[in-house]
């Protein structure tokens, strides 16, 4: 039904509802059951069942059911009713389908979750009380309102509207927002013409408004389009596309050795389908098939974490962006401060005045009217600064008093100012102006500036002129602001929020600059900055007409000493984070209004405001921060630094592990040993060694010192730091290990060492236990009874399960049949289990050396070792350590700080 020829009484009336105090809670309870959620319906995700069968579409699954199939046959054929390795196989494969499936479930459960979290949100009335509610939640009938930023929740008739114009490019394709207003129109109008009503999913551009929701869901205009229909799929973030890389070439690699080995072993003169099976067990083996889903596990998980810490992450991407963070501009008002403004100091023109006065509440009383405040019993309900002007003094009275508003001219930050028109008793108007003092100043004739030493105190400044006029009909804008009178100045005092300055110190010390914008005053931002420790030393403050006096070569040479930005536009953000790029900084930038999202989409990290924050801004942001806060978004970057952490231990414990496993089997072939592993027993390790260990490690707690480490370079590849030597070396000693176990095996405790099955068994054990060790180095650069080891019960409880599944197969006669191993004596379990530990051994002495090598460099040549972190890896000599020197390469500490 279309609603815009109607009168809004008349869609009131169809509606059952009232234009001022909307539904009864009762009657939305009632609509939500009929009409169902405000969503557009998703698309339907892969079944459990489906998922599963997807599992074995892998290339190598797949290969591998063949050969268990020919095994199955062959026995069959020649009737010797030897299944046992083809049925193990299969049951090996079904496990690692089941964990697959279990993983992406949990994967795409966490995703999910995600988008949930940025759920958009509405404001209606109920009850004659304003709430604000999931949009989901909003039903035919309510009454919304709008406001700057807004996105639209629902097809929606208004019934009022002030200075209202929506962006409905996405609808009409119309690029100029569409003024708005209520009257009714002819019944034959094309959709962009219906001026009375605002489509659901477009945005407020300007100005504020109320309408009855006439339409949710699927029987909105935008759910009528076919293609808004479809659910966007997650896109991969960089890091899963660099590990697929990595995959893909490891994958052709281990395929070329798996082809070399299987024509060895047909040398030799082994079985082909035995030898085939080897390969292709070697192969599934050597590939982290989990890898990617352990990945998405480790990333969301993170971020379940931030959510809790009030940061809620929109996209994954934004996880691996946060540990590289190198600067934080950040808003002042509200993410510094604790947006709870208080009336500090009143002036006029004849000076200072005393709250008590009859000039102070003249002064007041005007301010007050000219806010979009509302009363809620004792309680004032609206934006801090003009909630602040209602509240002073027990000015709350002044909202009770009925002064009818006829005209609005809203706020904007190109504006700087808001103008409102009230009908007084007398039948006069009074306009009222309140906005920045150098904007109002020129529109008052001109007058003595009291600002500058209020604004040194800390203190925002507004400024308050009126007139009266007989009517306000048919005026322009200029001529309502024209001629006005000046009242008098405001000061407010909005408090620093007490955690922030310890969360500034913490940013140098992690090697992140803190930069504050403010649209504030110059003295108030510097008053500010000083206080939190942003503003130090020789850095600079760079005004807003002082950017656009420059050109942006000029800014780009500048940016790197300046550290306040104040008196400047959202226009402006863009410039400053372009400029901070130009340097090869990583940038988080905050913003809230509808003109940040510019800048929010420029930075590599936009963070929108959760509270104060409009959608438009919230949609183009990574990060919304739930509580406004700029300590929030330092808990969020160190949550980043060590999400990104234990994804890099996860790959180097997984290729570590499976490059050992390749080396064990590779190198026997080449030294012409009897095979020293078979399918099921490398299929087994696999299986055990590659799913909850690896699960433990993504989940480790973060490091007590991660924020004294420098940022993560942005040019830094997956493997940098000295990832892909360690893999090397570590994958070389874990696969020499389980030869070494296998030649004492087979030389010292075989009958007959053309069978070793003692040998084989002990390389069996050696190897996957060695694995299971190896997560223990995994987890930090400090020693494991270090105190500052932090503690993962998780990991703990991983390896428990692991090497009892592992030990089961070969101490329980039933389990050993099946995997061809040989019940070991105490003395064999003993030379097992300490080449087992030996990683942990050998990687505890590197640790030692490493950490005392640091301690002599920063002892005796503090200059070389800032040489050293400038590089950011370690010198060869230390191959196992990732050593990050808390010490920042660009040179924004202070002195004290760098050494």
């Amino acid at each position: 039904m279309d609603w815009h020829h109607l009168t809004k009484e008349e869609t009131a009336k169809k509606w059952e509802t009232d234009c001022q105090k909307g539904l009864k809670e009762s009657q939305a309870t009632s609509l939500l059951h009929k009409y169902g959620f405000n969503l557009l319906p998703e698309a339907k995700g892969e079944s459990l069942i489906r998922r599963f069968f997807h599992q074995f579409s892998d290339f190598m699954v797949l290969i591998l059911l063949i050969a268990a199939g020919v095994s199955f046959l062959t026995s069959f054929l020649q009737k010797d009713e030897d299944y046992l390795d083809a049925i193990v196989i299969l049951i090996i494969v079904t496990v690692n389908a089941i964990i697959g499936t279990l993983q992406e479930s949990r994967a795409e459960k966490a995703i999910s979750a995600l988008r949930k979290m940025a759920t958009p949100w509405a404001k209606v009335i109920r009850d004659g009380k304003t709430r604000k509610i999931p949009a989901q939640e909003v039903v035919p009938g309510d009454l919304v309102v709008l406001e700057t930023g807004n996105l639209v929740p629902a097809d929606v008739r208004l019934t009022e509207t002030s200075d209202l114009r929506v962006e409905e490019s996405a609808l009409t394709g119309e690029s100029v927002p569409a003024s708005k207003g209520t009257d009714p129109l002819p019944e034959k109008i094309a959709l962009g013409d219906r001026t009375n009503m605002c489509f659901s999913s477009t945005v407020v551009a300007a100005g504020n408004g109320r309408g009855i929701v006439v339409a949710t869901g699927t029987n909105t205009q935008v759910g009528k389009i076919a293609h808004m229909l479809q659910t966007a799929q997650t896109p991969q973030t960089p890091l899963q596309k660099k590990l697929a890389v990595v995959s893909r070439v490891l994958g052709i690699g281990v395929l070329i050795l798996c082809a070399v080995i299987f024509l060895m072993g047909l040398f030799q003169k082994i079985p082909p389908l035995e030898m085939f099976l080897i390969a292709i067990s070697l192969a599934v083996a050597a590939i982290p098939e989990g890898l990617p889903a352990v990945v998405t596990i480790v990333l969301a998980s993170g971020v379940r974490r931030m959510a809790l810490k009030k940061a809620i992450v929109r996209h994954l991407m934004a996880v691996e962006t946060l540990g590289s963070a190198s600067v934080i501009c950040s808003d002042k008002t509200g993410t510094l401060t604790q947006n709870h403004m208080t009336v500090h100091e009143l002036y006029a023109a004849e000076g200072q005045l005393n709250p008590h006065s009859a000039a102070a509440r003249r002064l007041l009383d005007a301010a007050s009217l000219c806010t979009n405040c509302t009363a809620d019993g004792d309680k004032i309900l609206g934006e801090p600064t003009e909630r602040a002007l209602c509240e002073v003094f027990g000015n709350k009275a002044v909202l009770d008093v009925q002064f009818p508003r006829v005209r609005e001219i809203p706020f904007s930050s190109e504006r700087k100012r808001m103008t409102v028109a009230v009908r007084q008793p007398d039948g006069k108007y009074r306009v009222i102006m309140k906005g920045a003092p150098d904007v109002l100043y020129p529109l008052c004739g001109g007058l003595p500036r009291q600002n500058d030493r209020m604004a040194e105190n800390a203190l925002r400044v507004l400024a308050v002129a009126e007139k009266t006029v007989s009517s306000v009909q048919g005026m322009t804008v200029q001529q309502m602001e024209s001629g006005m009178r000046f009242l008098g100045l405001i000061g407010l005092y909005d408090p620093p929020r007490k955690e922030v300055k310890a969360a500034v110190s913490l940013c140098r010390e992690a090697g992140i600059r803190p930069v504050m914008i403010t649209g504030d005053y110059r003295q108030t931002a510097c008053a500010v900055a000083k206080e939190l420790g942003i503003l130090k030393g020789s850095e600079q403050v760079i005004t807003g007409p002082q950017l656009d006096a420059m050109k942006q070569p000029e800014l780009v040479e500048q940016i790197e000493k300046c550290s306040v930005f104040a008196r400047v536009s959202p226009a402006h953000k863009v410039r400053i984070v372009q400029a901070f790029q130009a340097h090869g900084e990583v940038v988080a930038m905050t913003g809230d209004g509808v003109n940040d999202a510019p800048a929010l989409k420029a930075a590599d990290i936009g963070c929108a405001m959760g509270r104060s924050g409009t959608d438009v801004a919230k949609g183009a942001a990574d990060m919304i921060l739930a509580d406004d806060n700029f300590t929030t978004i330092v808990d969020a970057v160190r949550e980043g630094r060590g999400i990104y952490e234990n994804i890099r231990k996860t790959i180097h414990f997984l290729l570590s592990c499976n490059m050992g496993e390749i080396l064990a089997v590779f190198v026997g072939f080449l030294m012409r040993l009897p095979l020293p592993l078979i399918a099921i027993q490398l299929l087994w390790i696999n299986l055990v060694t590659d799913s909850l260990p690896a699960l433990a490690l993504g989940v480790e707690p973060i490091s007590p010192d991660i924020m004294k480490k420098p940022p993560i370079r942005r040019e830094e590849g997956l493997f940098g730091g000295g990832l892909a030597y360690s893999i090397v070396v570590e994958g070389c000693f874990i696969g020499a290990l389980s030869l070494l176990a296998y030649s004492i095996g087979r030389v010292c405790f075989d009958v007959n060492p053309a069978c070793p099955v003692v040998g084989r068994t002990m390389e069996f054990a050696v190897l996957s236990l060695s694995e299971i060790a190896h997560t223990f180095n995994m987890r930090s650069e400090y020693r494991i009874f270090d105190r500052n080891q932090t503690r993962n019960p998780k990991l703990a409880i991983a390896a428990v399960i692991c090497t009892l599944l592992m030990v089961s197969v070969i101490v329980f006669p039933s389990l050993s049949v099946v995997f061809h191993t040989a019940v070991l004596s105490g003395f064999q379990w003993l030379v097992t289990i300490l080449l087992s530990l030996s990683p942990i051994l050998l990687v505890e002495l590197e640790k030692s050396a490493a950490q005392r090598k640091r301690a002599k460099l920063l002892e005796n040549d503090p200059e070389e070792t800032k040489k050293h972190s400038a590089k950011s890896e370690m010198p060869k000599e230390v191959p196992f350590i990732h050593l990050n020197h808390p010490l920042n390469p660009r040179g924004l500490f202070p002195k004290n700080h760098r050494e």
